[in-house]
């Protein structure tokens, strides 16, 4: 498998209520963080061309859109054999977990979900750390493949649902949706929304 399978299966509504409520708390308690000592009600962020930098971890990534932002826990896959593995062979993943497949440089992507158990959603990114596709809930076990483009330097899988729950899809909308990613594996001079304290 060239990259973690994604598998797409209808979500059972007690599953979507979870994944909206989780992602709820995501917003609610980045937002938070983001804003904090800024006084006054915390506001859902502002739609500006360059999000202020955010503390970024190795394990820790941070998304942000006009839908507001969210950070997930990751574990990072940077090496071919974790790529190839992914997250094979998981029953489950918690809400507020991903992995994030990090290339040395943009090329050519495409996963499949040979072997993946849960279904997820896909966000790829190019070196700006712009979302340029999302595959949402990509099917287990399915070897379809599922291409994010010429130029990724990232991909951002997470449980089926959340970027749609997150606002990054809207109700109706299959585009790429709105969103740039922060991680200390993006060369910070070339990102639109970059890591601070590197």
């Amino acid at each position: 498998m060239m990259s973690d399978g994604m598998v797409s299966r209808p979500v059972v509504t007690r599953q979507k209520r979870f994944l909206c409520g989780a992602a709820f708390l995501l917003f609610a308690g980045s937002a938070g963080l983001a804003d904090e000592g800024a006084g006054g009600d915390v506001a859902a962020d502002p739609v500006v061309e360059q999000p202020a930098a955010v503390i970024c971890q190795d394990d820790v990534v941070w998304l942000h859109g006009g839908w507001g932002r969210a950070r997930f826990r990751v574990e990072v896959a940077d090496k071919p054999a974790e790529q190839q593995l992914g997250l094979m062979f998981r029953e489950e993943m918690p809400a507020s977990s991903g992995m994030l497949f990090v290339y040395p440089e943009p090329r050519p992507a495409s996963f499949w979900m040979e072997n993946t158990l849960i279904p997820l959603d896909m966000l790829f990114f190019d070196e700006t750390g712009s979302l340029i596709r999302v595959h949402e809930n990509a099917i287990p076990l399915d070897r379809t493949p599922l291409p994010g483009g010429d130029n990724v330097k990232a991909v951002l899988e997470v449980n089926a649902g959340m970027a749609r729950a997150l606002g990054i899809l809207g109700v109706e909308d299959e585009s790429p949706g709105d969103a740039v990613i922060a991680h200390p594996s993006f060369d910070s001079t070339r990102t639109v929304f970059s890591c601070a304290g590197e």
